[in-house]
């Protein structure tokens, strides 16, 4: 069981709120944590790099000169890697990064880190109606209200998409907002702060509860 602080949108404690999560064993929590972590990460590598070997490289299909008696190295190519506009050793291919993970291990980390977060939890009544027009200084206002530091990294997690707090926030550098159906354990270790609706919360507990 964790405990968060409730606040308004003026920023007052209005009370506490609580969920419940399982999470990893303290044992192996940070190393089920540090999988999932290196995963997103590596699965977000287009794996696009490519280098040309030396038979790829346009060229060089003459020998520039004859084997023996010129009194320099033998040459058999003007593309070989050792010259300047040959081709390169070993150098990257289009590849794969993706690393696979089972369904339930990826849940439990994600349970993990939330929860290991809760210090920096702050649990935000529905702000929705406050955006019927879209403006990004009053997201501002109301974050810096709620106590996260306006040069912090803040993640605010919602339950539904609202296009006013939608336009209102992707222009703020500071800010990531995320559904809760998109959690993930990079933006959750990233953030300073993190700011959860009342439904998000619950939303939460019911997709990745376990």
């Amino acid at each position: 069981m964790f405990e968060c602080v409730v606040k308004n949108w003026q920023g007052e404690q209005v009370g506490q709120t609580t969920f419940e999560l399982r999470v990893a064993k303290e044992e192996t929590a940070s190393h089920v944590v540090h999988r999932a972590l290196v995963r997103q990460m590596n699965n977000a590598r287009q794996g696009t790099a490519s280098t040309k070997t030396r038979s790829e490289v346009r060229g060089g299909g003459r020998k520039p000169w004859r084997q023996k008696g010129t009194g320099r190295a033998r040459a058999g190519s003007i593309r070989s890697p050792l010259w300047r506009g040959g081709g390169v050793i070993f150098g990257p291919k289009p590849r794969d990064y993706d690393i696979k993970m089972n369904r339930k291990e990826r849940r439990l980390a994600l349970r993990t880190a939330f929860a290991s977060r809760v210090d920096d939890i702050i649990v935000v009544e529905e702000f929705d109606s406050q955006f019927e027009r879209p403006k990004t200084k009053e997201l501002v206002n109301a974050i810096a209200r709620w106590g996260c530091d306006p040069d912090s990294k803040a993640l605010l997690i919602t339950g539904e998409k609202s296009e006013g707090v939608y336009l209102s926030a992707r222009n703020v550098e500071n800010v990531k907002l995320i559904l809760a159906t998109n959690l993930n354990v990079y933006d959750l270790l990233h953030a300073d702060k993190i700011i959860v609706t009342p439904s998000a919360l619950a939303k939460i507990q019911e997709v990745y509860g376990g």
